[in-house]
């Protein structure tokens, strides 16, 4: 399994503090740990929200039940998930945002995309297939709002862009609602990613 290179856009990545503030004062009062896991020349992106608080101890995007959830909706084991010649994991923000007073997540902060996005974009160049994972990516990358919307006109966006729910648990009664989700975008999201990985 490959590792991230390093290099002057990764290291200024990961010794970003731009957030220290704001993150001291969430109600997980955690430092900042970017977590980047990308290299130019993959063929596949992830764009997702944030990295949750598993992903922030331990480094590695995705390391979750959403994780499992997303490699089982592209038909990928973890060796080719983080094959960094493959795939590419870029977030609309690098570190865990963390808690609010109650529990719940809290947005990527606007600052993160604000300060790396465009550079990082620009590092890694044209992709072969980009999985907008959310309504923070979906967004930014295609100026839409609603997620159900944005994900049910998949096919206007494919065979290049495939825009997902977040794989998150909390979802589930979503995909119950969406039979079509997992009959008809999943098994052409799996033959893409098949094709280019």
């Amino acid at each position: 399994m490959s590792r991230p290179a390093d290099g002057s856009l990764e290291e200024g990545i990961r010794a970003c503090r731009l957030c220290a503030a704001r993150f001291a004062a969430t109600a997980t009062a955690h430092a900042p740990r970017p977590v980047v896991w990308f290299r130019p020349g993959a063929r596949v992106l992830i764009v997702g929200q944030a990295p949750g608080a598993r992903v922030h101890a331990s480094g590695r995007p995705f390391t979750d039940p959403s994780g499992d959830r997303l490699r089982a909706w592209m038909g990928v084991g973890t060796e080719t998930f983080y094959d960094l010649a493959r795939i590419a994991i870029v977030p609309m923000a690098f570190c865990f945002p963390g808690y609010d007073a109650k529990g719940a997540d809290l947005p990527p902060p606007p600052l993160c995309a604000a300060t790396w996005r465009v550079r990082v974009m620009a590092a890694l160049g044209p992709m072969d297939l980009t999985l907008l994972v959310g309504g923070a990516a979906q967004r930014w990358h295609l100026g839409t709002r609603a997620v159900t919307a944005t994900v049910a006109a998949w096919r206007d966006h494919a065979p290049r862009v495939f825009p997902l729910p977040h794989p998150s648990w909390r979802n589930t009664a979503w995909l119950k609602r969406t039979p079509w989700f997992e009959a008809e975008l999943i098994p052409a999201l799996r033959a893409r990613v098949k094709e280019v990985t």
